[in-house]
């Protein structure tokens, strides 16, 4: 079963006085590239919330943002050192008097002064707040997770259906093989007949030199490799773990196959089905930028 790298998942709850949103975007990429928007109150969860995401999502583009609010009666956490800012004013008064000054504003540039303003304690959940905002957290990862799973299933149709196309078009080809392999024979005879003429030539040399060309030519090996190449790739499809990167290493080696096929048969009838074998590889090809 593969999976998209497609996602969302979103998970709402109020608790204790606590409003919280979470969502969850995900893309394609390479590699794991997480984006986090987190309040203040979860600053110091963010290197465990990371190890989530990672289990679970494993890579892609992902953008992860947290709505934190206050819904009830809150505590200001915010005091001021009344002294010192007192201090601060009257020394500003003496300087804007020393300069005539009289509409500066003394009263924000002593608030803002160092020290003036300070916290209570650090700003961050209590732990029975963190326990069930994990969860909401983990809930929007496993939604994102399924949504995922069910982009994946349309993805396999697809895939499945591109690799029976690719099947059929080189059933095409074994079935014209053979009446190639014919048709290269008796290419050679009458070409060296054409040439002696009278003069004759050596039979079992000319046996010798059609086999030697005929081998050069056959494509049995890449046929063979071709189909279980596909095998492969349906086996894989069915796997229980998404393997998109193993996917993506046996369309190359389906593409290789695939072009020493058109160039060895050196072939019209053959090679308009290569072609089609080619157009369908690069649908498959491009359904596996988005397959986890």
């Amino acid at each position: 079963m593969i999976k998209s790298m497609t996602g969302f998942g979103r998970a709402q709850q109020t608790k204790d006085n606590v409003s919280l949103t979470v969502e969850v975007k995900t893309l394609n990429s390479k590699f794991m590239d997480l984006t986090l928007r987190l309040p203040r109150p979860l600053n110091d969860k963010e290197l465990e919330i990371r190890t989530w995401i990672n289990d679970l999502l494993e890579r892609g583009k992902v953008s992860l943002a947290i709505e934190l609010e206050q819904t009830g009666k809150t505590e200001v956490q915010q005091t001021y050192n009344e002294e010192l800012f007192k201090a601060y004013y009257r020394q500003l008064e003496k300087l804007a008097a020393s300069v005539n000054e009289t509409e500066a504003p003394l009263f924000q540039l002593a608030l803002a002064a160092p020290e003036v303003v300070k916290n209570q304690g650090k700003e961050e959940l209590p732990p029975q707040q963190w326990a069930w905002v994990g969860q909401c957290i983990q809930e929007a990862l496993r939604q994102c997770d399924r949504f995922r799973e069910e982009e994946g299933n349309v993805l396999s149709g697809k895939l499945r259906h591109y690799v029976a196309t690719l099947r059929q078009a080189l059933a095409e080809v074994e079935t014209l093989d053979p009446q190639r392999i014919a048709r290269v024979r008796t290419k050679i005879k009458g070409s060296v007949t054409e040439f002696f003429g009278s003069e004759g030539y050596d039979l079992n040399r000319l046996e010798q030199e059609i086999i030697y060309y005929i081998e050069k030519l056959d494509i049995h090996e890449e046929r063979v490799r071709l189909r279980a190449h596909l095998d492969h790739f349906e086996k894989t499809l069915g796997e229980k773990q998404s393997n998109g990167k193993k996917l993506g290493f046996l369309s190359q080696e389906m593409g290789r196959e695939i072009n020493t096929i058109g160039s060895k048969a050196n072939d019209a009838d053959i090679q308009k089905h290569v072609v089609s074998m080619k157009e369908e590889l690069e649908k498959i090809k491009e359904q596996l930028n988005n397959v986890l």
